[in-house]
């Protein structure tokens, strides 16, 4: 580790790393006047995540988890969108240890604390050693874990072995399955607790009607043309009736259960969930909006998550609604409008959201995998 002795920030080399512990949402982005219905903690995106840390901050929460130990190096882990994370090696601890600080909204660090000690004792999560949900003066609140090996399940993708990506896609629908079973006195935000703090949509039609006031936004005009904006009305609207069936779910609902968010292990040969990453998006609601997340890119006439996926899901006990496929899709679409209402989205990001909502009103696979 490099540290200046006068105090003064460090910066160290931006590095990445196979297991990392840190945000993976992919199509999100920060807007300050929020679309009716999106809650506060919809605002995932940060413009300036720190990337180095004062010496002396740095110092004081070692002493805070680890009493007269010293750091011995630091990397900070470069894929988080909101919240920064530092890879740290103590001494003389060898293990490493993931410090993660909460620097856009104070209140998720309890949340997501209580979230993962309520689902830690049978769900995959990283094992929490310290915690300081208030802070520490000018630090903002943090949480010290214990670092997580594996690979994600995008990079395990990647690489192009079916029968490692089927033994992971049944895994990970065993751990969603998991994640379902606990269940809450009705659908909303979650706060600390956890417990729901309000609700995701308010009165009849809340889906369509969201979809409404996305649509009605002047960036998602700017980005997606009339005719497919029109087309996903027109669809949205078409299936009402079911998507309202899923309000009376209040399902633990990871929020963020994508393939760079879940940690692969291959152990006596065959791959497992080591650890579900990411828990401050969690929300009380209907599995499918994980489903729908887990399987944004997957194709139908090329596929390696399905049938694997689902199978796993409904062998650990999970259940599956009827044409769940497509309300999955549904859902998906929903949130891809409201991501495209985003004021500093990248025009990257954009330009694949659009085409993903095309694949999803034309019932055609996506271009993205």
């Amino acid at each position: 580790m490099r540290q200046d002795p006068a105090g003064q920030p460090v910066h160290w080399p931006l590095g990445h790393h196979p297991a990392r512990m840190a945000c993976g949402a992919r199509a999100t982005c920060n807007n300050g006047g929020m679309i009716p219905g999106a809650h506060v903690e919809a605002r995932w995106f940060r413009s300036a995540l720190r990337r180095t840390l004062h010496a002396s901050a740095l110092g004081r929460i070692v002493q805070a988890a680890f009493p007269r130990r010293r750091v011995l190096e630091i990397e900070p882990l470069v894929d988080g969108l909101r919240n920064a994370n530092f890879k740290l090696q103590i001494d003389p601890k060898p293990d490493w240890i993931v410090l993660r600080l909460y620097e856009h909204d104070a209140s998720l660090c309890q949340k997501e604390l209580d979230v993962m000690r309520l689902a830690g004792p049978s769900v995959p999560t990283p094992e929490i050693l310290h915690a300081e949900p208030r802070g520490l003066d000018e630090i903002p609140p943090f949480i010290v874990m214990r670092y997580v090996e594996g690979v994600s399940f995008h990079q395990l993708k990647r690489g192009g072995d079916r029968d490692a990506i089927a033994q992971a896609a049944y895994a990970a629908g065993e751990t969603l399955a998991a994640i379902g079973r606990f269940a809450f006195p009705t659908m909303g935000w979650l706060g600390p607790g956890p417990a729901v703090t309000a609700p995701l949509f308010d009165g009849a039609d809340p889906m369509p009607r969201f979809v409404d006031h996305c649509l009605a936004s002047a960036n998602l005009q700017r980005r997606a043309p009339a005719d497919l904006r029109d087309r996903i009305q027109s669809l949205i609207w078409s299936r009402a009736g079911q998507l309202a069936t899923l309000g009376n779910e209040a399902r633990l609902v990871h929020g963020d259960f994508n393939r760079r968010n879940l940690l692969l292990r291959c152990e006596a040969g065959r791959w497992s969930v080591a650890a579900a990453l990411d828990w401050e998006f969690a929300i009380s609601g209907s599995p499918l909006v994980d489903i729908g997340n887990f399987l944004r890119y997957e194709r139908a006439s090329q596929p390696l998550a399905e049938p694997h996926f689902s199978r796993g899901y409904l062998h650990a006990g999970g259940a599956l609604p009827d044409d769940w496929r497509n309300l999955a899709r549904l859902i998906g679409l929903t949130a891809m409008c409201e991501s495209l209402t985003r004021d500093e989205l990248p025009d990257d990001v954009a330009l694949e959201l659009v085409e993903l909502a095309r694949a999803i009103v034309a019932h055609h696979d996506p271009q993205f995998a």
